[in-house]
């Protein structure tokens, strides 16, 4: 049978390798791990060729941050007796460049409070306020892209996976709408959400609402992907760990959990505070490592989400709850009352017992209360806070990562560019299921685990697929006391079963012996691997039984003395 165009060119490609040209030129590092204990060669010949890339991509990084030329830099003081937090923002606006400069801006709008949310490139803002007014421009350039007047409730607004889309929680749905403000999607299945977030690298967008549930859903698809129920009622904190993608949800019992969408259940669950939680964030600069919270109590808490063991510092604030937000360099925004402060790092992550605040980097008095988002922008210097009367953007120096990958995030791409990047994304997609805790996992040696044994010493069989018994004893649950049957037992009860040798007629003639009654089929009834504290109970009343026959028949053949009676025998219990 001769084989079809399509079997020869699937033949062809499995045997295809890359050109010279694109083949690595350099050789690889000398700290290059062999796997010379791998007998398989097919398995260590691939185990080697991984090593030796990483090992070279591990190098090229390094040479690549010799390129990296600019630097963040922070204020800094003449004297000891100075301090940063009282340098105003007309200083640091005059002291910085005209094109930073342009950062510090005053949006007085109507119709708020509002909040804000940046893009990945951090060039494009979008705004929402709480009556209805939603808009998204170009911040440099002062373009506007849209703006609309919804007029109904408004809580929460986030771009999708570039500036073309993005997403409005109005009064009962979710909405999707373009650049120019067209109406694309109604989300039916997010009922009055109040907070939302897309992860990039999944294409998900995921709210939570005033019932309580989390919803996933896929935006290159439009399928739902998990539903999972709080059980902790209307929930109004989100936040997303840009490491791991995992969510963290602030609940109004105090209530930290985290969740993924593989799990139908919060993967961590802690309390956090003694109200309800009003912030919550996660510093990407650690690798998502330290989560900040405060609370309706007036205490900001920053945990350590490796362990959980506890805060690793915490201090009190007044006028009530504060908004929270890290930047990418590890500076955390603190907005509460009539105020931003900035703390930074190491002061915030190292601990301290007394429960006194970290040193102040920078403060900002905002008289519009209530401060309901801070915001920095991606690649800049700037911190923008949403309050009743609008937006103010300040400058923070310092904050911002001055170094961008374009493969990543670009803020000065194109058309063409951004469509590339789109297209790349959805091929790069990365599965809901991949979400977890620990993203270390993917590409490493599957730990030995305790829950694999062996049925009669042949093979490796899963524990979920062992039979009942070998499961009991792996977990040490078996029961495993014999069953006493009626030939264990000897003819004339004395305890020994070799009085006489018996012939095989004999044999078969005692082999049904006593198990017609009631109590051996009880017992038969009950396996050997379920512990019944019943049938327990009789085996030991049948090891008592037998106990005395044994007794009593050393007393007729004089083998022990009778026991005398006593007073205190109607004591004893049976």
């Amino acid at each position: 049978m001769a084989s079809s165009p399509v079997d020869s060119l699937f033949i062809k490609a499995q045997n295809t390798t890359l050109p010279k040209s694109l083949r690595p030129t350099s050789p690889p590092p000398d700290n290059v791990p062999k796997h010379k204990h791998v007998k398989d060669l097919k398995l260590r010949t691939k185990l080697n060729r991984q090593a030796a890339h990483a090992a070279r991509s591990k190098a090229l990084v390094e040479d690549a941050e010799l390129l990296l030329t600019n630097e963040a830099g922070k204020m800094q003081v003449e004297t000891e007796l100075e301090r940063t937090w009282r340098i105003g923002q007309d200083d640091i606006a005059q002291s910085a460049s005209q094109e930073a400069a342009k950062g510090r801006r005053e949006l007085k709008l109507d119709g708020g409070p509002y909040r804000s949310r940046y893009s990945r490139n951090g060039r494009h803002l979008a705004i929402v306020g709480n009556m209805g007014h939603v808009a998204t421009f170009d911040w440099q350039t002062g373009t506007m892209h849209t703006e609309l007047q919804l007029q109904e409730t408004c809580r929460d607004i986030t771009f999708l996976q570039d500036q073309s889309f993005f997403a409005v929680a109005q009064k009962k749905y979710v909405f999707i709408y373009d650049r120019d403000g067209v109406e694309l999607h109604r989300l039916k299945a997010h009922i009055e959400s109040t907070r939302l977030e897309f992860l990039p690298y999944h294409w998900l967008l995921a709210s939570v609402g005033n019932n309580g549930f989390l919803k996933y859903q896929d935006t290159s698809t439009g399928h739902i992907v998990a539903e999972h129920r709080t059980k902790l009622g209307a929930c109004h904190t989100l936040a997303q760990n840009k490491h791991n993608a995992v969510l963290h949800l602030g609940h109004s019992n105090g209530v930290v959990t985290l969740w993924t969408p593989n799990i139908p259940h919060p993967a961590v669950q802690i309390l956090a505070h003694l109200g309800p939680v009003v912030g919550l964030s996660v510093d990407p600069s650690s690798g998502g490592r330290y989560m900040a919270t405060s609370g309706q109590d007036g205490v900001v808490k920053v945990w350590d989400c490796r362990n959980w063991k506890g805060t690793v510092r915490e201090w009190s604030t007044r006028g009530g709850g504060a908004e929270l937000e890290w930047s990418a360099r590890g500076a955390l925004s603190v907005a509460v009352g009539g105020s931003v402060n900035v703390y930074t790092k190491p002061s915030i992550q190292t601990p301290h017992i007394p429960k006194a605040p970290p040193p102040l980097y920078l403060t900002h008095p905002i008289p519009h209360r209530p401060l309901t988002s801070v915001r920095f922008c991606p690649f800049q210097d700037i911190l923008t806070i949403g309050h009743n009367a609008g937006l103010s953007s300040i400058l923070v120096p310092g904050v911002g990562e001055p170094n961008f990958d374009s493969m990543e995030a670009d803020p000065f791409e194109n058309k063409k560019a951004r469509r590339e990047r789109e297209v790349k994304g959805l091929l790069d997609k990365i599965q809901p299921d991949m979400i977890t805790l620990d993203p270390d996992f993917v590409g490493a040696l599957a730990p030995p685990t305790n829950l694999t044994t062996a049925v009669n010493d042949t093979h490796d069989i899963p524990f979920a697929r062992l039979p009942r018994l070998e499961r009991l004893r792996v977990q040490g649950k078996a029961d495993e006391t014999e069953l006493v049957d009626g030939d264990d037992e000897d003819a004339d009860g004395d305890g020994d079963k070799n009085d006489k040798p018996q012939s095989r007629t004999e044999k078969e003639k005692r082999k049904m012996r006593g198990k017609g009654k009631s109590v051996k089929r009880y017992l038969r009834k009950q396996r050997k691997n379920v512990i019944d504290p019943t049938a327990v109970a009789i085996r030991a009343k049948l090891e008592r039984q037998r106990e005395e026959k044994r007794v009593a028949k050393a007393i007729e053949n004089g083998q022990l003395e009778a026991r005398k009676p006593s007073a205190l025998d109607r004591f004893r219990r049976p």
